[in-house]
């Protein structure tokens, strides 16, 4: 079965690096979304049902939170594993995402190693080296 990620994150450079983290594992059958707003990835994730989410929290329209309360609301979607990952280190932030749903919260800069660990853990993926 395909495994999906959807990287949602307003900023280009953003959404570039995490593209590029992630393509490692296009060869293990895994196909990475792309959300540029809040609205996006919500409609991405009720449409393509993604394994996990890297979400950003500042984004127009819908932030990273509302967007986490409303994919974990739904039912369907509930499963979803989302991480934050976002330039905002204040504790509530992370509280904020906590309480909103959110599996775990990471901070940029990204910790390559971190985000690979997760994504493998998640996806049920073991990357060889």
């Amino acid at each position: 079965m395909l495994k999906k990620i959807l990287v949602a994150d307003d900023q280009p450079d953003g959404r570039r690096l995490l593209q590029d983290i992630l393509a490692r594992f296009n060869a293990y059958g895994v196909e990475t979304l792309i959300a540029r707003d809040g609205a996006e990835a919500v409609a991405i994730t009720e449409k393509e049902k993604p394994d996990l989410i890297l979400l950003d929290i500042m984004m127009p329209g819908l932030n990273g939170f509302e967007v986490c309360r409303k994919v974990k609301g739904n039912p369907e979607l509930a499963n979803t594993y989302i991480i934050i990952v976002s330039a905002k280190i204040q504790q509530e932030d992370r509280k904020e995402a906590a309480l909103a749903g959110a599996d775990e919260y990471l901070t940029k800069p990204y910790d390559v190693n971190a985000i690979i660990e997760r994504a493998q853990k998640v996806l049920g993926v073991s990357l060889i080296s």
